[in-house]
């Protein structure tokens, strides 16, 4: 059968199923079967996809149909324009993610002296490891602690740090956030995502057909990855209780937080004297997204 016919039918399926963007869905998932790129695919219409092949792509079709994300079915992420390894071990990078790299970043060429010395840096809550991995990558002298308490978490985090090539600068530790951090070691840096989705927005235990959230992130990324708790602060109250120990004197804080989490947030970390240059910076939908503070 002519791709081009697999392709527009399972255009077809996906958009009958209200599955966002089902051209871009397809070709993706036709790309990943057949092991071309997109735009090659866009232009063999008349290739013929073999028996094989097909089966495969009906599997994956009838995944997408069920709402398992794209990222777990072709298991990868684009994200920082490089590709990184997903399952469903972990949470599936977006473009949040990016928008607090890209504040930790600017925040570096402002930090005094701090690009040409060793720069200790902690990850709390590792998932795919793309943090870590970003931060050895644009930042020549990051010395990267990546913390996570799915060890499954940590071997796709391995993975990518080995795809590319920082694994002698990144320091992977299972444990329960900053459990694991032996005392008297202090950071630099501290970047985390964690998880801040309030837990009523989650299904009841036994029926995945409740909840507000999409289809794809309650039924099939991983809750502990997401699941901040009553209010969905309680991962960032832990955080809170023991970052001071952590950071040097004149060390920043970033963290990406929900929408609807400003007041809390501040709130959180004005309860101690420990911190200036608080700051939460809206995102490109013009949503807060990302709290900064500096230990004084």
């Amino acid at each position: 059968m002519q791709t081009k016919i697999v392709f527009n039918t399972a255009v077809q399926r996906l958009k009958k199923a209200d599955v966002p963007e089902p051209e871009l869905e397809a070709a993706l998932l036709l790309s990943h079967v057949l092991q071309m790129e997109r735009t090659a695919l866009l232009l063999s219409g008349e290739r013929v996809i073999n028996d094989e092949q097909l089966v495969i792509f009906e599997k994956n079709i009838a995944r997408r149909l069920a709402r398992e994300p794209l990222a777990y079915i072709i298991g990868k992420k684009e994200f920082w324009s490089l590709p990184f390894k997903v399952s469903k071990d972990v949470l599936i990078p977006r473009p949040e993610t990016e928008f607090l790299l890209e504040k930790v970043l600017a925040g570096v060429k402002t930090f005094s002296g701090i690009q040409t010395k060793e720069t200790k840096i902690l990850d709390l809550g590792t998932g795919s490891g793309v943090i870590a991995v970003i931060m050895a990558l644009e930042l020549a002298s990051a010395k990267v602690t990546a913390i996570d308490y799915s060890f499954k978490a940590l071997k796709v985090a391995r993975h990518n740090a080995k795809k590319y090539g920082v694994t002698d600068r990144i320091n992977f530790i299972n444990c329960d956030w900053l459990d694991g951090i032996t005392a008297g070691t202090l950071f630099d840096i501290i970047i985390s995502n964690p998880p801040y989705i309030e837990e009523g927005k989650f299904a009841k235990q036994g029926d995945i057909t409740t909840g507000s959230l999409q289809p794809e992130v309650r039924n099939f990324e991983p809750r502990l990855a997401l699941d901040g708790g009553e209010n969905g602060i309680a991962a960032i109250n832990r955080i809170a209780a023991g970052l001071e120990r952590l950071l040097k004197p004149g060390g920043w804080f970033y963290m990406e937080m929900g929408a609807d989490q400003k007041k809390a947030v501040l709130d959180i970390f004005q309860e101690t004297a420990a911190y200036d240059n608080m700051e939460i910076f809206d995102d490109y939908a013009g949503l807060p997204r990302v709290f900064q503070a500096r230990k004084k």
